[in-house]
């Protein structure tokens, strides 16, 4: 049944939980992953308004009863469908415990690894066994902040559509290029385009400030715990460690990541 928030936009009350669009919604956020349609599930004011900042296609907003006045305050455009919803049929949707009464299926970018890997001096990052969303999200941060063109996962790492990567990414992970990929694939392509591939180790590797990565580089985070696959290790150019004077064992993963972006962009600005 629609009704009348302002003269132009309609929206249409939902008061099933089995609603399809709504058990899309559910689906989304419980598998972590987008929809068979390719659609991803978002949640949260902040993340809607990085959402449409980064032209991101919007299927379909949820807004919990009560909370219409963020479609105005967002710049929601007029002809999204919206989809009005009962406090408790919103909560049972949405991933977080407290929601903040909007949510959205979007349409994300699609990039590819030749754009990627474009460019006179390509900095990426590759993300290789990770599991902590949260580290995932901020290293993709990290990376848009120091100029990286883009991000590959590889296998065994925590989905970028984790909704805790998302809010970690800051909206980073909308803008900045990035795909899942095999290692073969990757690594014969890097090859090929004798793109540097510098492994990031707790130890035993180069001291970060003696690296030159004025070139075009490719650094590879790994596992926060165990560190690099001793496979990936052997397909590596290279091995950096960064000097820590204190007393401590390791970095944490997203930090370390973020030293090496941050020291590339430096090379990179002054030369």
């Amino acid at each position: 049944m629609p009704t009348a928030l302002n003269r132009a936009r309609l929206i249409r009350i939902v008061q099933s939980r089995q609603n399809a669009r709504v058990k899309e919604l559910r689906v989304a956020f419980t598998r972590a992953a987008r929809t068979g349609s390719g659609l991803l599930a978002i949640e949260g004011e902040h993340l809607l308004g990085e959402a449409l900042a980064s032209g991101l296609e919007l299927a379909t907003v949820f807004i919990q009863n009560g909370s219409e006045s963020l479609l105005d305050h967002l710049g929601i455009p007029q002809d999204t469908e919206v989809l009005a919803l009962p406090r408790e049929i919103f909560a049972s949707a949405v991933h977080t415990e407290s929601p903040q009464g909007i949510a959205a299926l979007v349409r994300p970018h699609s990039f590819t690894l030749d754009r990627i890997l474009a460019g006179r001096r390509p900095l990426i990052l590759i993300a290789a066994g990770l599991q902590d969303p949260g580290n995932l999200g901020t290293l993709i941060r990290s990376a848009e902040a120091f100029g990286a063109t883009g991000y590959v996962v590889l296998p065994g790492t925590v989905s970028p559509d984790n909704q805790k990567t998302l809010r970690a990414s800051a909206g980073s992970i909308f803008r900045l290029p990035g795909i899942t990929l095999c290692e073969d694939h990757l690594f014969n392509e890097l090859r090929h385009r004798k793109i540097k591939t510098i492994a990031a180790v707790a130890a035993q590797g180069e001291s970060l400030t003696h690296c030159d990565l004025t070139q075009p580089t490719a650094f590879i985070i790994g596992n926060e715990g165990s560190g690099i696959s001793p496979d990936i290790l052997r397909r590596v150019d290279s091995r950096v460690t960064i000097p820590t004077p204190g007393p401590v064992e390791s970095l944490n993963a997203a930090i370390a990541g973020s030293i090496l972006l941050y020291e590339a962009a430096r090379q990179r600005i002054n030369p």
